[in-house]
């Protein structure tokens, strides 16, 4: 799965007893109602939002995994890629005189055009 938004939060990496280590973080969804998502990096992935800022664009691919613990039930979001998503550029626009958009020019190749409209 993916999912897209811009980085909110940037946890610290945590370290178990056990050596397990995770790391956590969250994204703003770009929607009509943004979501706000929290997912983890584990072992040797935590360092994959180290390159990352909060207010980056990002995309993220993840799996939900889902787990029983003393009878209580828990999932999760573990993210196994990460790709920053480039802000698109704006196309300039040449306004000319009269501050309106001027027509691209069309090509006279000398046919007729056979559009019905």
């Amino acid at each position: 799965m993916e999912i897209e938004g811009s980085v909110k939060l940037i946890f610290e990496t945590q370290t178990f007893n056990s050596g397990f280590q995770k790391r956590e973080f969250v994204i703003t969804t770009k929607e009509q109602y943004p979501q706000d998502i929290k997912f983890e990096l584990v072992k040797d992935r935590i360092d994959l939002v180290d390159a990352y800022n909060p207010g980056d664009d990002l995309k993220v691919h993840f799996n939900i995994r889902g787990n029983e613990y003393n009878g209580k039930y828990f999932v999760n979001l573990q993210a196994w890629r990460i790709e920053a998503i480039a802000p698109q550029a704006a196309e300039p626009v040449d306004f000319g005189s009269a501050g309106l958009p001027e027509e691209p020019p069309m090509a006279d190749d000398g046919a007729e055009d056979d559009l019905p409209f």
